[in-house]
């Protein structure tokens, strides 16, 4: 059947199908099986995302019909995510290197990143941000790259998410502007303050893991799970992020699904949920004048996990 394939829009289509048919899940950069086959049949032939539809009907040679051929099988029969079989994806408008030491970069983030963080950042002014958990890289070196005149700082606590977070700000060209720190949450970065510190830490619950489909188990457990209500890492950030921010510096954080176990364990804090283009997608906004301001209610909540 594969041998009347031929073009470029042929594969595409082909895959679109049969990871439609197979029932796959869309959640790695990607939310439907067009996108998704697109990705792997322009990487896997190294050409551009925006390839202009003139080249669809280019024809694939026998070496490169067998290479698509069998990351298609691979897509469905283990259920790896594209980036990973692919070894590359996008995030805010930048191509990054994706492999299993970090999940597949995504996040609502991308978009805040795009629009210079507005209106957070409209009358402020940032010389130093923070991006915590940064496994693979792609919040701190965006923010570098959409940003010349910050200085980054991108943490981790996994030496594996940190060598290809390295990676990636070498891929970038940011090396000048990007520092990578091993670090457990602030540890590392001890004495340092930062206008602005975004993070997107682990926030699946144990419930919610154990309920994931297939592709997520390609990804390393330390980047998804934080505790029973995926809340772990996240109050131990509230609680710390005030002695790492300046005067008037800002908490961007994103929870998922785990925003209302956040808002029922401190009902008092102004947590600010951001809105983006498709709705709310668990982000909150958080001032350093909050967090000193709440400091008794969130230190007791974090030191009740510990």
């Amino acid at each position: 059947m594969t041998a009347e394939l031929s073009t470029i829009i042929d594969f595409i289509r082909y895959g679109a199908s049969r990871f439609s048919a197979a029932g796959l899940t869309f959640g790695h950069s990607h939310d439907n099986p067009i996108d998704e086959a697109t990705h792997l049949i322009l990487a896997a032939l190294h050409l551009p995302p925006d390839l202009p539809p003139a080249y669809g009907a280019g024809k694939l040679v026998a070496e490169e019909r067998e290479r698509v051929l069998g990351l298609i099988e691979r897509r469905i029969s283990e259920r790896v995510p594209v980036a990973y079989l692919v070894g590359e994806t996008w995030f805010a408008g930048l191509k990054f290197k994706s492999d299993r030491r970090a999940l597949v970069p995504r996040s609502p983030i991308a978009e805040l990143i795009e629009s210079g963080f507005a209106p957070w950042l409209d009358h402020r002014h940032v010389e130093r941000a923070l991006d915590v958990c940064t496994g693979s890289g792609c919040i701190g070196i965006a923010m570098a790259e959409y940003n010349p005149d910050w200085q980054v700082d991108i943490v981790d606590i996994s030496p594996e998410a940190l060598s290809l977070a390295r990676e990636n700000v070498v891929f970038q060209h940011v090396e000048d502007r990007v520092e990578a720190i091993e670090s457990d949450l602030f540890a590392g970065v001890q004495g340092r303050r930062y206008d602005l510190i975004v993070s997107n830490p682990p926030y699946v619950t144990e419930d919610e893991y154990a309920a994931m489909p297939g592709e997520y188990r390609h990804e390393p457990k330390l980047g998804l799970t934080s505790g029973e209500d995926g809340l772990d890492l996240c109050l131990r950030m509230l609680d710390e992020a005030a002695d790492y921010l300046t005067e008037d510096g800002l908490l961007i954080v994103e929870v998922g699904e785990s925003e209302r176990a956040l808002n029922a364990l401190l009902p008092e804090v102004p947590f600010v949920w951001i809105e983006f283009k498709v709705g709310a997608m668990g982000v909150f906004a958080l001032e350093r004048r909050d967090l000193v301001e709440h400091t008794k209610a969130i230190r007791a909540v974090a030191q009740a996990r510990r």
